[in-house]
């Protein structure tokens, strides 16, 4: 079972922007609610694979997307 990374973002602005950032560089992400287990500025998370992780902090730190927490599911 693969295990995958769950990123908050302090706003919505953040969180559309790290989207198009990745799926341009060939990441499968998908945008969903935060769960409740988690808090978050905001409402939204960016799910993708934990193996990817590392490229696309690397990635939205290159593009100015502040990331609020990195979560493994």
């Amino acid at each position: 079972m693969e295990s995958f990374c769950l990123m908050t973002f302090y706003s919505t602005h953040h969180a559309l922007k790290a989207e198009k950032v990745l799926k341009n560089n060939g990441l499968k992400v998908e945008l969903i609610p935060v769960p409740r287990e988690f808090s978050s500025n905001c409402g939204i998370s960016l799910s993708l694979l934990w193996t990817d992780k590392d490229v696309a902090v690397v990635l939205l730190t290159n593009n100015g997307v502040q990331i609020e927490k990195i979560h493994r599911r």
